[in-house]
C-alpha cells in the first residue's frame, strides 16, 4: 500500500515525517538529472523537513523518463499523411445490435443470460465518480448531489439502489444466494476523501461495505511549453488529474484487478456518475457483450441531428474508435444509411458506458503505456526557479496531460469490440451544467427520471394526474418491472412510489 500511497501523493496518516535518507536523496536526483529534470530539486536543501519528505514522495512516484515520452509525444505528435484521410466507416452490423429495433425475444434471452453472469458472481460495475460539482454550484463530489427528486436521493444513492434491484433480480431467477455485485468507485484527489465520508454517513446505502471500494486516479506533473516538469511551489511539483483514461493505471495500482480475480470476475460495467439514468450492471448489455464474446462493448444512443456535438463510435481505418464532431466534415454527418432513409449513416453517439472483458483488463500492463496522452494548454500556477515564488501567468504557461477512456479502442480487431444502441430516454441524461442552463442540468436530470417514472406507471396500468412526472425507486422496480401494484391506481404527479 505505501507504494501506492507515494504514487498518488497520498501522506502517511497526518503522521511526521522523518527526512529522506541522503543516499535515497542522491539516486533520484540523479534519476531527474539524467532525463534533465533536474530543477525539480532546485529548492530542495532549504525546504523543512517535512516539506522534503513530502516532495521527495511525490517525486518519487513518477518516472521522468516516461514522463519525458508522454510529453515529446504529446508536444510533437507523429505527422501524418494528409493525402491519405481516414477512411470512416458505420461498425460492421455483425458487432452491433439495437434496443429500438431488436426483437423482444432476443432482449429477453441476453437479459436472462446477463442475470445468471451476475447470479454466479462474475460481474463487476466501475464508476468513474472523480468529477466536483463546481459547475454545479456545489464543493462536493457530483455523486454526492439531489437533482431535486421528490426522494431527495443523490446520484450515489441511486445508483448503488439499481446494484441493490439487480442482484435481487438476479437472486430471484437462479435461486442463489449472496449474490454480489462488488462496486469499485474511482475518484479523484479532491474528491477521494469527500466521497468515503459520504459512503459512511449514508451506510452505504444498503450495500455490505466489503463490497465498495473506493479508489483514486492518477496525477501527472503539468509540464511547461519546453517540456519541462514545473513546480507549484518549492516543495511541490504541480500535477493534474490523468483524465478517465487514468482508470487503467489505477485499477492496477490499487489492487482492483487483484480484488477481481480473487472474487472470479469475469465482465465489468464502467460508466460515469453524472448519468442519473444509467442502468448499473444492466443484464441486457452483459448479456449481449458475452455473447458476442468481445473484449470491449460500449453503448450508445442515436445521435439527435447531424450537427449535435456529440462523440461518434465507428470504424476508423479498420479500428473501432471514437472521433470527435471536429473531425467529420458536413458531407459525412449529413450521409444517411443506405439501409435506412432518413437515419443517419454516422449516428452512434458516445455516453462513456463500457463493458470489458475481465481477460483484457488483466493484460493492462501490457498497454496502459502505449496510450496516447492530450494536450490542454492552461495558465499553470508555478513557482519562479530563481526566486522560489508562486507566479499565476496571464497566459497558458504550460500544458496538463490527459488520456480518454476510448483511447483503448484502437488496439483492438474488430471483432473484439462491440455497440448497443439505447434509448436516450430510458437511458442517458448527463448531468454538466448549473441549474437554470435548460440542457443537461439537474431540471433536465430530474425531468428525465420523473418522465422514466410516469411512463412506466402508465405501462403498469396507473393513471396518472397532472404534471411533474413519477419517481419510481430503484428497489422497486429496475427498468419497468414488478409494477402490477400500480395497476387501476390513480397517481396524483408528482409523486414517488418507494418501498412501504
Amino acid at each position: 500500500m505505501q507504494a501506492i500511497k507515494q504514487a498518488l501523493h497520498i501522506g502517511s496518516n497526518g503522521a511526521p515525517r522523518p527526512e529522506p535518507a541522503a543516499s535515497d536523496v542522491a539516486e533520484l536526483k540523479q534519476k531527474y538529472t539524467d532525463a534533465e529534470q533536474g530543477h525539480v530539486f532546485t529548492f530542495y536543501d532549504s525546504l523543512a523537513v517535512d516539506e522534503k519528505a513530502g516532495l521527495f514522495e511525490q517525486l518519487s512516484g513518477f518516472d521522468p523518463v516516461r514522463i519525458n515520452e508522454y510529453a515529446q509525444r504529446a508536444l510533437k505528435p507523429a505527422e501524418t499523411n494528409n493525402s491519405q484521410p481516414a477512411v470512416l466507416e458505420p461498425l460492421p452490423e455483425s458487432a452491433t445490435a439495437s434496443i429500438l429495433d431488436s426483437k423482444p425475444e432476443e432482449l429477453t434471452k441476453w437479459n436472462d443470460a446477463g442475470l445468471d453472469l451476475i447470479a454466479k458472481n462474475q460481474v463487476a460495475v466501475v464508476l468513474m465518480a472523480g468529477g466536483q460539482g463546481t459547475r454545479l454550484g456545489s464543493s462536493a463530489p457530483k455523486g454526492c448531489y439531489d437533482i431535486g427528486l421528490p426522494s431527495h436521493k443523490s446520484l450515489f444513492q441511486i445508483q448503488a439502489e439499481r446494484i441493490r434491484k439487480v442482484q435481487g433480480l438476479a437472486a430471484a431467477k437462479s435461486g442463489a444466494k449472496g449474490v454480489v455485485v462488488p462496486w469499485y468507485v474511482m475518484t479523484s484527489g479532491p474528491t477521494r476523501q469527500p466521497t468515503e465520508e459520504f459512503f459512511e454517513k449514508n451506510n452505504y446505502f444498503g450495500l455490505d461495505r466489503a463490497n465498495v471500494r473506493i479508489f483514486e486516479q492518477g496525477v501527472l506533473p503539468c509540464i511547461s511549453n519546453e517540456g519541462k516538469i514545473l513546480l507549484e511551489s518549492k516543495a511541490k511539483v504541480a500535477v493534474a488529474p490523468d483524465g478517465n483514461g487514468g482508470i487503467y493505471q489505477a485499477l492496477i495500482l490499487w489492487g482492483i484487478i487483484d480484488d477481481m480475480r480473487k472474487r472470479g470476475i469475469q465482465h465489468i460495467h464502467a460508466y460515469c456518475v453524472d448519468n442519473c439514468l444509467v442502468k448499473v450492471a444492466d443484464p441486457v448489455f452483459l448479456g449481449f457483450s458475452a455473447a458476442h464474446k468481445v473484449d470491449i462493448a460500449t453503448k450508445v444512443v442515436r445521435k439527435r441531428n447531424a450537427t449535435e456535438s456529440v462523440g461518434l463510435i465507428l470504424s476508423r481505418n479498420g479500428k473501432p474508435d471514437v472521433v470527435e464532431y471536429s473531425e467529420i466534415d458536413k458531407a459525412t454527418a449529413e450521409a444517411e444509411d443506405p439501409a435506412q432513409p432518413g437515419v443517419l449513416k454516422f449516428r452512434a453517439a458516445n455516453i462513456v458506458n463500457h463493458y470489458y472483458s475481465f481477460d483484457f483488463l488483466e493484460s493492462i500492463p501490457q498497454w496502459a503505456h502505449k496510450l496516447p496522452h492530450h494536450v490542454a494548454r492552461k495558465k499553470i500556477p508555478a513557482a519562479d526557479l530563481e526566486t522560489g515564488e508562486t507566479v499565476k501567468p496571464e497566459k497558458p504557461n504550460g500544458i496538463k496531460l490527459e488520456q480518454f477512456v476510448f483511447d483503448v479502442f484502437p488496439m483492438l480487431p474488430l471483432d473484439k469490440f462491440a455497440c448497443m444502441e439505447v434509448q436516450r430516454e430510458d437511458e442517458f441524461s448527463p448531468l454538466k451544467n448549473a441549474k437554470g442552463t435548460g440542457q443537461d442540468d439537474e431540471d433536465t436530470s430530474r425531468a428525465d427520471i420523473m418522465g422514466q417514472g410516469e411512463r412506466w406507471a402508465k405501462a403498469a396500468g396507473a393513471t396518472v394526474v397532472a404534471d411533474g412526472g413519477v419517481e419510481v425507486s430503484p428497489l422497486i422496480s429496475y427498468g419497468g418491472e414488478g409494477l402490477d401494484k400500480l395497476n387501476g391506481k390513480t397517481i396524483q404527479a408528482p409523486a414517488v412510489v418507494e418501498l412501504d
